[in-house]
């Protein structure tokens, strides 16, 4: 078994995230249903547009309250709700343990994992500051921190520069098709998250895992 690069996504992959369950908890008299969660995800994230409000975010341009006041204006929906939305983020994103324990498993074996996620500022710090990364990771990049996201080509290539990612196909495991298509455009070998037990197969079929 040889030694690989393994990048993992975050939210989704490593965290909860469910955004239509967040928005039934944060704004339940708007998302009094599914079908009403949906519709407001889709308003709010503009299904993560690089040139949405959302991304804008992700990609460190705006802070909590300009990105609030710009999706009030843009949707109708109070300040005040938007910054539900925002402030429910970090309670929402629930460390996935079965995800964590692939982690483990795949350092076990020797791999070097890093991170690569599109994630604003202050969650990034969050991130950073409350949870074992360095137990996790060797190292990753957060979109804010480089004004470059998923699924921009860019983003892949930073990432192969700042990390030194010498392999020239390392493994990357994200939750969102978007980011999957873009990866394997560049010659990565992708593997897109729907559990653990799923990419865990996945992995030792790559000869990852025994």
């Amino acid at each position: 078994m040889t030694t690989e690069t393994v990048v993992f996504d975050l939210g989704g992959v490593v965290f909860n995230w469910q955004p239509t369950v967040l928005l039934r908890q944060v704004l339940p008299g708007r998302a009094r249903d599914e079908a009403e969660a949906a519709h407001w995800v889709r308003e709010i994230f503009q299904t993560f547009d690089p040139d949405g409000d959302w991304a804008q975010f992700d990609l460190g341009n705006v802070e909590p309250e300009g990105l609030a006041q710009r999706i009030a204006r843009r949707t109708g929906l109070a300040v005040e709700e938007v910054m539900a939305v925002i402030d429910g983020l970090a309670p929402h994103m629930r460390v996935k343990d079965d995800t964590v324990a692939l982690i483990h498993e795949l350092k076990a074996a020797g791999h070097r994992l890093v991170y690569l996620s599109n994630m604003p500022h202050g969650l990034a710090r969050w991130i950073e500051d409350d949870h074992p990364f360095a137990d996790w990771f060797e190292d990753g990049i957060f979109s804010a921190r480089v004004a470059l996201m998923k699924p921009d080509p860019a983003i892949f290539h930073t990432v192969t520069e700042q990390l030194a990612v010498s392999d020239p196909s390392p493994v990357f495991i994200d939750d969102a098709q978007r980011n999957i298509d873009a990866a394997r455009a560049l010659g990565w070998r992708p593997v897109r998250f729907e559990t653990a037990n799923q990419v865990r197969a996945e992995l030792m079929a790559l000869n990852l895992l025994g």
